[in-house]
């Protein structure tokens, strides 16, 4: 069948059974969305109102529906607006595949007007990227970059398509996709045994998860898991919902801003699990105090994060599922019950606290929490409320809590939730928002509106940037240096003019009215919650300190 470049790259997108595309067209890529005008009966396009927008909807419908998202985008300023939502997808191991439109071949590295080497651009946030020069092969790249997207460890794959190349012809033949296999070659039985034989040997086992949890679809074996070996469970940021968060293991998140349990039970086991995680900063803190007597064994499907930030006593490489699999068939129930009271001991004497009194972010929160079900998924963007979802928010499955934890994006939740809400129209989808990385991306309120989207954005307005704030207030002798926002914008009648339902939130006592209103509206909703500038996450690690070395309370 001779088809142009444009319509192969339908034609492939049908094959790999995707269903959504997040975009923006331009001139570059304008024989593409002709190609997809007349296969809009098939693929479902959203037209952001930015690319960036559409670059974070991607990676929000990838994260919560398991699929890969993909988005699209003309050259030049089109392609470079996408590479804030490409590197957030990369940090998290989201899998996406965006096209980018290019000038034709003739013109490439020749300042033509809107070219960019956007190939050259995010080779470092990419898990593989291409420049298609030869129309026969275009077909091929295009399954190569799905299977590269899931493979392994998830994340982004880019196709840079000239232009001439969606407009010559050549011939196509539809294949099937190929399957992403789970990879477990480096999953033998010496491994196995060695892990059995260290866990069998601790008195104090600790497990600490990560995204790659979530990534494997393994929480059930998990579960398991943590069950047979009665060890407490901590979790970073990305991996909140991988252990159910009600269950009585559960500690809650482990870190700068995690829980005394966490962070006191990690410092005093004998044997830390890892499992999916990377040991990020934000986690370790003090590299020399942590799990200071502690053996470090590491189950990862990346051979990459081995020894990059602590060194293991022993690793297990290999997709997580299949090594939780295979640890359940062989060891034993083990029974921990004076090391699993004293974790307990930790969480009944040092739960998270706050002054409750007046109209507290923790509050809402966790009202929000008991509003809501199993049926919900939470968008966060980045700071003081993104920290406040994950200590207080209840997540018990996957895929519930959406957050870019590696790059830390502002302005990634209203565009995540959007893909979500999309990919998802039978879950209700919440974003929470702070003042400051609301006003980065609030346009896409109309991409909300004019879909009817219903999402619900819960906004925690202090006025302020409010965790840079925290640390002026807390490190810098309160010289608040470009934080105070001091905005005049209305921000109930700003939704109200895109078009949704607003609601101002004032009181400690309308908090459970407005969010039942909000929650059942079906209909775009914000919420606009005023909180003091001086509201504070806490516990809090010190910069450079030790996970245990917790600030309480200012």
């Amino acid at each position: 069948m001779l088809l142009t470049g444009a319509d192969i790259v339908i034609e492939c997108l049908k094959e790999q059974k995707v269903d959504t595309i997040f975009g923006y067209p331009g001139g570059n890529v304008i024989h593409i969305y002709d190609a997809l005008y007349k296969n809009k009966q098939h693929i479902n396009h959203i037209l952001t109102a930015h690319e960036q927008g559409a670059s974070h909807a991607a990676d929000g419908y990838a994260r919560s529906t398991g699929k890969v998202g993909v988005c699209i985008a003309t050259s030049g300023p089109g392609a470079t607006n996408l590479v804030t939502g490409i590197a957030t997808a990369y940090m998290d191991s989201v899998p996406m595949v965006i096209i980018t439109g290019n000038v034709p071949l003739s013109l490439l590295g020749k300042d033509s007007f809107q070219e960019v080497d956007i190939a050259g651009v995010t080779a470092p946030i990419t898990k593989h990227n291409y420049i298609v020069k030869d129309i026969t092969k275009l077909a091929d790249i295009i399954r190569e970059a799905f299977y590269i997207a899931k493979e392994g460890r998830p994340g982004p794959v880019l196709i840079d398509i000239p232009k001439d190349i969606a407009i010559n012809q050549t011939e196509y033949e539809r294949k099937e996709p190929k399957l992403a296999t789970r990879c477990n070659k480096h999953i033998t039985d010496e491994k196995i045994t060695k892990a059995i034989e260290l866990i069998n040997s601790s008195s104090k086992p600790f497990i600490y998860i990560g995204g790659g949890v979530i990534r494997s679809e393994a929480s059930k074996e998990l579960l398991t898991f943590a069950q047979k070996i009665q060890a407490p469970v901590t979790s970073s940021l990305m991996g909140l919902g991988g252990f159910p968060g009600e269950h009585e293991l559960f500690t809650g998140m482990i870190g700068m801003h995690g829980t005394k349990a966490s962070n006191a039970g990690v410092t005093e086991c004998d044997l830390l699990i890892a499992i999916g995680a990377r040991f990020s900063d934000r986690v370790v803190s003090k590299v020399e105090k942590f799990a200071p007597h502690a053996k470090i064994l590491h189950i990862d499907i990346d051979p990459a994060e081995i020894n990059k930030n602590i060194v293991s006593y022993h690793y297990i490489i290999g997709d997580i599922k299949e090594v939780l699999s295979s640890l359940n068939k062989e060891i034993e129930t083990n029974n921990r019950t004076k090391w699993i009271d004293k974790i307990k001991d930790y969480k009944e004497k040092y739960p998270l606290q706050y002054d409750n009194t007046g109209l507290k972010p923790q509050y809402i929160i966790e009202k929000l929490s008991e509003l809501t079900d199993d049926n919900t998924i939470i968008a966060t963007e980045v700071g003081q409320h993104q920290m406040w979802t994950a200590q207080h928010y209840i997540f018990n499955k996957p895929k519930e809590l959406l957050t870019s934890g590696g790059l830390g994006t502002m302005g990634y939740g209203l565009g995540a939730a959007i893909g979500a809400g999309v990919g998802n129209p039978n879950k209700k989808v919440i974003n929470i928002a702070g003042d400051g990385c609301f006003k980065m991306n609030l346009i896409e309120l109309a991409t909300a509106v004019n879909y009817n989207i219903p999402i619900v954005i819960i906004l925690l307005d202090n006025n302020s940037l409010g965790m840079v704030r925290q640390w002026q207030t807390l490190f810098f002798g309160g010289r608040y240096s470009e934080t105070t926002l001091n905005h005049a914008t209305n921000f109930v009648r700003l939704a109200e003019d895109f078009g949704m339902i607003g609601y101002a939130l004032e009181k400690k006592e309308e908090v459970e009215e407005v969010l039942t209103k909000a929650i059942n509206a079906n209909r775009p909703v914000l919420v606009h919650c005023k909180i003091h500038e001086d509201d504070k996450v806490f516990p809090m690690v010190a910069p450079g300190e030790a996970i245990d070395a917790l600030i309480m309370e200012e």
